[in-house]
């Protein structure tokens, strides 16, 4: 029969290796979930009132997802920023103000939560004068080059109806013209029949008809 003193030794060893593993246990899961904070974030495409935001991850973070915080400086207010189920590096900010300087965090995240944020980004929207001073006058946009061919478009179109109204009057006035040109011989004959209707009759002779009183 064993000594008590000898089982409650191997109970309290027992005890103190599960706890250990325990602890192990939840160092790792926890170390699995930790994320690390977005790496690289840059500020591009800044317009009057448009930006993207790009970054990268460390390697082997399990990421599904971003939140991105945007606030204009000096202001608390924020733009609270998610998606899940993507790998994309980057999002579009919309709707900013000109002139106006903004702070950006990036977090990503993951199924077990989200990594701290980024080191703040900031950036200034630039003036609407400013940037149409800025481009260079050869400079043409997608848009200004859509606007242009909807342009000559419309001026071929409008050309090619009127061609074809033009040529719907001339093929008329050709048509007109040759029924008078048809019907010109038949008029000369009928002036020349009435003509000879109305002459005084003439004596044989060359003297006029005389009646006897």
């Amino acid at each position: 029969m064993a000594k008590p003193g000898l089982s409650a030794a191997v109970l309290l060893l027992l005890l103190g290796f599960l706890s250990v593993s325990s602890v192990h246990a939840g160092d790792a899961c926890a170390s699995d979930t930790l994320l690390s904070a977005p790496l690289n974030v840059t500020i591009r495409e800044i317009e009057v009132n448009s930006a993207v935001v790009t970054w990268e991850i460390s390697e082997g973070d399990p990421v599904i997802g971003f939140a991105i915080t945007q606030q204009k400086k000096d202001v608390r207010m924020l733009r609270f920023i998610q998606e899940v189920n993507t790998t994309t590096r980057s999002c579009a900010l919309w709707d900013l103000d000109e002139d106006t300087e903004y702070i950006v965090h990036v977090q990503s995240i993951s199924m077990g939560g989200s990594s701290p944020p980024s080191e703040p980004v900031l950036f200034k929207t630039p003036k609407e004068s400013e940037k149409m001073a800025s481009k260079s006058p050869d400079e043409v946009t997608m848009e200004e080059v859509g606007q242009a061919a909807q342009l000559r478009a419309g001026e071929l179109i409008i050309i090619v109806v009127v061609l074809i109204m033009w040529a719907g009057v001339i093929a008329l006035f050709c048509r007109q013209y040759d029924i008078i040109k048809d019907n010109e011989p038949n008029n000369n004959k009928d002036k020349a029949k009435n003509s000879s209707e109305c002459s005084t009759p003439e004596h044989p002779q060359g003297g006029l008809l005389r009646s006897n009183v």
